[in-house]
């Protein structure tokens, strides 16, 4: 366990890659040529990627450094189907243990869902059966559903990061509130490492940054973040720019700062 984890992790600090898109919304930007992709944000400092174990099997090893982990994703669901917030299992601990991958993860939206119930005795299991491998389990635990107004609200989000953490899970993946003084309440509530997620592509390159910077000061362990470093035009500096943000604790001022100075050298190379 404490060998797997160390592979997802730099320190006790997570900057997680998720590319499981594909499964839910169809082939997008980003994840057409998916080796490509890994290698950028694999030699970009990214700590670990995730993915279906279809999506895992197609990535040619080379591309990976060796301080990159993989997470093999476990639950799913599509946007053609009924209600896309029900998750179902789609892999196994024995397809974990073939991939040889480092860590797992399971999707969990509470808020309403009819199989919502369902959803958690999956988790329960799976955290279960994770201990009997020694793997580490990501729980992503999503305030969204009919009973929940704002997937934003801060006790929401605090509650659905608490049932993970209840349930067992080692690493618990939310949406960020918005506001570190609020997310430091989610931090506090939740007694295993928090990582943020996301969310849509943005395009304001300091939202995006002063998001990190603001869950990392809240006390965030990390992040997991797909469509906004995948679908971005250059996925290793951005993953870079994260990187100085979690590990270097950059402040807002100075990863944008590295990110335009970066950006400006490929322009005059170009």
């Amino acid at each position: 366990m404490s060998f797997r984890m160390h592979r997802i992790r730099k320190g006790d600090r997570f900057l997680i890659i998720p590319m499981d898109h594909g499964f839910t919304i169809g082939p997008v930007a980003g994840l057409f040529n998916i080796n490509k992709t890994v290698e950028a944000v694999s030699s970009g400092g990214a700590t670990a990627i995730l993915g279906h174990k279809g999506f895992l099997k197609n990535i040619d090893p080379e591309v990976l450094e060796t301080t990159t982990g993989t997470i093999l994703h476990m639950s799913a669901s599509t946007s053609f189907g009924p209600d896309p917030n029900s998750k179902v299992l789609v892999a196994s601990l024995d397809d974990a243990f073939q991939l040889g991958v480092d860590g797992i993860s399971v999707h969990v939206n509470v808020g309403g869902a009819d199989d919502e119930p369902e959803m958690l005795s999956d988790l329960g299991q799976i955290v279960t059966e994770s201990r009997q491998y020694n793997i580490p389990l990501l729980a992503m635990m999503y305030a969204r559903g009919p009973n929940v107004e704002n997937s934003f609200d801060a006790k929401a989000i605090a509650h659905a990061a608490r049932i993970g953490a209840e349930l067992g899970a080692d690493i618990i993946k939310c949406n960020y509130t918005g506001d570190p003084n609020t997310f430091r309440d989610v931090v506090r509530g939740c007694p295993k490492p928090v990582v943020i997620a996301g969310g849509p592509k943005v395009d304001n390159l300091s939202e995006f940054i002063n998001m990190i910077c603001g869950a990392m000061e809240a006390g965030a362990a990390g992040v997991s973040i797909g469509r906004n470093v995948f679908q971005h035009d250059d996925p290793k500096l951005i993953t870079r720019t994260m990187a100085k943000i979690i590990f270097k604790n950059y402040s807002l001022q100075k990863a944008t700062s590295f990110y335009k100075s970066h950006v400006n050298k490929i322009v005059r190379l170009i």
